[in-house]
């Protein structure tokens, strides 16, 4: 073995399932990452909005080191403080009266579907057991959770797939009316679509939704993996769009870079998950739900509320700049740290040059599929590294349509 590891070391001792920068990073402070040259970068990309509270924050670091010298493991058989806390803060913060702890967003919807089948299983009998999604939509990469997603890309070789599963066009009424039936347990959707395009829900059709689900006695999931914990300038998106879900599922910025997750629902829906009906070995460990204490107390406030609507706005002004001055978007669209700059039709198909040309100019940025740039950058970023971050993606797009 060798004590200097390159990302040609990647493609001896991984699976090939991922196709990583050349770029090893190795440390990170606020908003700033340095890679093993010693390469410095602005990060608009917050490890696939997950960093939230950037890197190496001083509350989540405190929070981690305090419990390493109490105690880190359980299992399920036992329950613990940090995990009791952590349920009684989001329950008090939210709709929700239950709460499970996993280990990522695949997970807390693994549970939250499972759920919504048991509860109509319960409720209503064993016809009712349909799930209905939405095109473009990412859910996860269990197999449950992939097929409810609305991408074949990601079933394509992994058939026989499971059935019962239906998906219809984000923000079409008219086509969810056609679909939607008293066998529907369950209606799974994202506030914003982030994988399928930083897509948001038109708020009209989301009330739609909601009432036609009461219709037909069919709970109501909101993914908010990804837009949760303050991404969008609420603690939850639901918060600001006038629509309350029956179940919600939350990761990502939720451990801010610790992996933890969540499904939150009422009492009633809950009952159903019965002792033995499902679990995990170290979802709501101490470890997890102490750090994600420590981001649901920074994050949570109006003033930080506030902040990511202000930053956002200076964001997405200077993205539409740079769109209109090279002609490379179309628009930006999406909420609070959670941007998505559509590629005009010269540059559609080519969301992966804009990642490296950033890379290559000190700025991390995202992909939404292939028409899509997308950013999440932390909520703490600061006037300063919007700025630097602006300025470098600034000059990657100069370079890259010269």
């Amino acid at each position: 073995m060798s004590d200097s590891y390159t990302r040609a070391t990647f493609d001896e001792v991984m699976v090939p399932n991922y196709n990583p920068s050349e770029i090893l990073p190795e440390r990170g402070e606020g908003s700033r990452v340095w890679d093993q040259n010693g390469n410095e970068y602005v990060d608009f990309a917050g490890g696939i909005a997950v960093s939230i509270l950037g890197h190496n924050h001083p509350g989540m670091v405190k929070a981690l080191k305090d419990q390493a010298d109490k105690i880190w493991h359980l299992s399920n058989v036992f329950t613990n403080k940090p995990a009791l806390e952590l349920a009684d803060k989001l329950t008090e913060a939210t709709f929700a009266d239950k709460v499970f702890f996993a280990n990522s967003g695949g997970e807390a919807n693994e549970a939250a579907f499972k759920l919504a089948r048991r509860y109509a299983h319960d409720n209503f009998g064993p016809e009712k057991s349909e799930i209905l999604s939405f095109s473009k939509s990412f859910h996860g990469r269990t197999l449950f959770t992939v097929c409810v997603g609305g991408q074949p890309k990601y079933t394509e070789g992994f058939e026989p797939l499971p059935g019962g599963i239906l998906h219809t066009e984000y923000n079409n009424i008219e086509a969810f009316k056609e679909l939607i039936s008293d066998k529907t347990c369950a209606v799974v959707m994202e506030p914003i679509q982030g994988e399928g395009g930083i897509i948001p829900a038109d708020p009209e059709f989301v009330k739609q939704v909601r009432e036609l689900c009461d219709k037909h006695n069919a709970l109501l999931v909101f993914d908010e993996v990804q837009t949760g914990f303050g991404r969008t300038g609420d603690l939850y998106a639901y918060m600001g769009m006038g629509v309350t879900p029956d179940i919600l599922t939350t990761a990502k910025s939720m451990g801010g870079g610790f992996p933890i997750g969540a499904m939150l629902t009422t009492t009633k829906i809950a009952a159903s998950l019965v002792p033995g009906t499902h679990g995990s070995t170290y979802g709501g460990n101490p470890l997890g739900c102490a750090v994600s204490l420590a981001v649901l107390d920074a994050i949570n406030t109006p003033e930080m509320m506030t902040a990511v609507k202000e930053k956002s706005a200076k964001i997405q002004s200077g993205l539409e700049a740079i769109g209109e001055k090279y002609g490379v978007f179309s628009g930006v669209r999406g909420k609070g740290m959670l941007l998505g700059a559509v590629l005009s039709d010269e540059w559609k198909g080519k969301a992966r040059k804009f990642l490296e040309a950033g890379w290559a100019n000190g700025v991390m940025c995202l992909v939404a599929g292939a028409d899509v740039v997308r950013f999440a950058p932390a909520a703490t970023i600061t006037e300063a590294d919007i700025e630097e971050g602006l300025a470098r993606f600034d000059k990657a797009i100069s370079e890259l349509v010269s």
